[in-house]
């Protein structure tokens, strides 16, 4: 039986990533990443990505991790602090153990598509993007 089978609340999934957007979309670094992105259409993508990925229905529709982040200048900082959020967010919710380490390992596995390490990595998907590079801000304090 595939992990999302055994959930006992499927919604779960959906209650984490609301969780997670929102600190994501109230951090002063990694929301400017999400600049003119609807906080609730990326965290439904998102929780029916999850949602495929542990053997739920797959109704995903949007692009692979590697194939949605190549105009972005990721660092392992910025991976780092987005995989803290995460685990706060799964922590508040009170997701199972399975679920927590299933997901973080997931997450994980996009790492080494998603991180770069020079701004000479990254590469516009379409000719209208814009390579998105936003420094630390200067008053930054880290928050996991």
């Amino acid at each position: 039986m595939d992990l999302y089978q055994r959930l006992p609340d499927k919604n779960i999934i959906k209650i984490v990533n609301d969780l997670f957007y929102d600190k994501v979309y109230e951090h002063p670094w990694l929301s400017l990443f999400f600049e003119g992105i609807e906080k609730e259409f990326i965290s439904d993508q998102q929780t029916a990505f999850i949602i495929g990925a542990i053997g739920g229905p797959d109704h995903y529709q949007g692009r692979l991790p590697s194939n949605a982040h190549p105009h972005m200048m990721i660092t392992n900082e910025l991976f780092d602090l987005r995989k803290s959020l995460l685990i706060m967010a799964l922590e508040e919710a009170q997701a199972p153990l399975e679920l927590k380490e299933t997901w973080l390992k997931i997450d994980e596995a996009f790492r080494r598509t998603i991180v770069k390490n020079s701004i000479n990595e990254c590469e516009k998907r379409y000719n209208t993007d814009k390579i998105l590079d936003f420094q630390k801000p200067i008053d930054y304090k880290k928050t996991a």
